[in-house]
């Protein structure tokens, strides 16, 4: 299945011949491993993006949000990760996507190379609630099939919201009663199964899906019942920021709002420092941030806010990169450990 772009129902709508049966079963609805069955997480994910790789570690299995307001380039985020991972295989689900948007995500910005080891599920807005809730479904019951035949999986989802919207339309429509923002409580129990079926396969696979979801905050408000609910379920969450992607710095990745819970047990001491080191700065300069710019800061007033504003534009730099720019986690660490002038690799 690999290079193909299926619905909801498993069905290709590529144009190009019909998918091989297998001979096993998949449900599409499926339970996730059991808790004691699964693997701890695995060592670092490569992304291919450098402000995820060095401030953001990602781990084999670990689940992670991408929350965003619209247009502030997740789906293009999307796509590079798609495209640079060093997972075996990418499961993309593009969940009440605009029906415009989803042959330029696949010819434009997923490219043949990204597409040749990836499995695309669509369903688009104009679709029945049912069929863009059973998409999300039929996105994690392929992963799983890879996951358990020994692949490192990348599940990309977009939107978690746009889910979490069909089941609103769903659960209303039956009779439930509207709770937060009018979502029916079905709404929040279905996200929690949807989301834990990402994440590391059972000891004896060897395999395992890491998830990363994307968000719709709504209003830009990071704090929506959807947002709220997701950030508790996963393992870290990466945010984007309009204030940001409006400077022109892309990724718009706020990496002072982000955080992935599992980076400290990935990265060695050496690596954890360098990242704390550039936080810091990054800290230091945007406390001050309205003071300096108004001319108002002098310095020699604070020392750490002083040294913060030696390196705020390397970091910045390094932090920005061009969707057609690949970067490896070793070269990004060497890149910010050249930037905070420490030697790098550090000796034993």
């Amino acid at each position: 299945w690999l290079g193909r772009v299926i619905n909801a129902l498993g069905e290709p709508i590529d144009g190009g011949p019909p998918l091989p049966v297998g001979d096993i079963h998949k449900p599409i609805r499926s339970a996730p491993p059991a808790a004691h069955k699964r693997q701890r997480v695995g060592g670092k994910l490569d992304l291919g993006v450098r402000s995820l790789n060095t401030f953001l570690t990602c781990c084999q299995g670990q689940r992670m949000g991408i929350f965003s307001g619209s247009g502030v380039g997740k789906s293009i985020l999307m796509s590079m990760i798609a495209r640079y991972t060093s997972a075996d295989v990418s499961i993309i689900g593009l969940i009440g996507e605009r029906g415009r948007e989803v042959q330029e995500f696949i010819h434009d910005d997923l490219g043949p190379e990204g597409l040749a080891r990836s499995v695309v599920i669509v369903a688009t807005s104009d679709e029945a609630p049912l069929m863009r809730r059973q998409a999300a479904y039929m996105t994690l019951a392929v992963a799983e099939y890879f996951r358990d035949e020994g692949n490192q999986v990348l599940c990309l989802m977009d939107s978690v919201t746009r889910f979490a919207m069909s089941q609103r339309e769903i659960g209303l429509a039956a009779g439930e009663p509207p709770t937060t923002k009018g979502y029916p409580p079905t709404t929040f129990a279905e996200m929690p199964k949807l989301l834990e079926r990402a994440g590391p396969g059972e000891v004896n696979t060897g395999g395992s899906i890491t998830g990363l979801f994307t968000v719709l905050v709504d209003g830009d408000d990071h704090n929506e019942p959807i947002a709220d609910a997701t950030r508790g379920i996963l393992d870290g969450h990466i945010v984007l920021d309009r204030a940001i992607g409006e400077r022109g710095r892309y990724p718009a990745v706020n990496v002072l709002r982000s955080v992935s819970r599992t980076m400290p047990g990935c990265n060695n001491d050496s690596e954890n420092e360098i990242v704390s080191a550039a936080r810091r700065h990054l800290a230091s300069y945007e406390n001050m941030a309205e003071m300096i710019r108004l001319g108002a800061y002098r310095k020699g007033a604070n020392a750490e806010v002083d040294e913060a504003m030696n390196y705020y534009t390397p970091i910045e730099q390094f932090l920005s990169q061009g969707k057609d720019e690949s970067d490896t986690i070793e070269s990004g660490y060497t890149k910010l450990a050249q930037i905070l002038g420490i030697a790098w690799p550090p000796q034993e």
